[in-house]
């Protein structure tokens, strides 16, 4: 077996976890969808927005807090400025900021319920306290390797 092999154990992780974030996505999305009309990706836009100090972030802060891509950041705001969720506002010489609307902040605060118990019920309940903390850290090492550029 060569160095970038895995083993036997370690395949089975990866396709596991693979497969449990495939369908802990789809499940989230299709609450959010019925109970909302809103995507996953509209959700994790919304709620950094509402979070954010005045509603806004510059662009690159918000790539940096959902993890995507610039690309696919403008993709997803263009959308959503479609539906009256977000704007779009120039700063200054130096850059474009994201804002939540009024109507995205009454349609997050609406689908937050929701989406919290559906979190509650397909990820926090299945497992116990000591095993969701592990889960966490876990999960927090691998993206400090990602970030780091690993």
């Amino acid at each position: 077996m060569g160095n970038d092999e895995l083993t036997e154990r370690e395949r089975a992780a990866w396709q596991i976890s693979i497969r449990m974030l495939e369908a802990l996505r789809s499940r989230l999305e299709q609450q959010l969808q019925a109970d909302s009309g809103l995507s996953l990706a509209d959700y994790s836009v919304l709620s950094v927005l509402s979070e954010a100090p005045g509603g806004r972030l510059r662009l690159y802060e918000l790539c940096r807090e959902v993890r995507w891509e610039k690309s696919r950041l403008h993709h997803q705001l263009t959308r959503m400025a479609k539906r009256d969720l977000v704007d779009r506002e120039r700063r200054g010489s130096r850059g474009i900021e994201a804002a939540i609307t009024a109507h995205g902040f009454a349609v997050i605060r609406e689908a937050a319920p929701g989406h919290a118990g559906a979190v509650r019920q397909l990820f926090v309940n299945p497992v116990s306290p000591a095993d969701l903390e592990q889960f966490a850290e876990t999960a927090n090492s691998i993206l400090r390797n990602l970030d780091t550029g690993q």
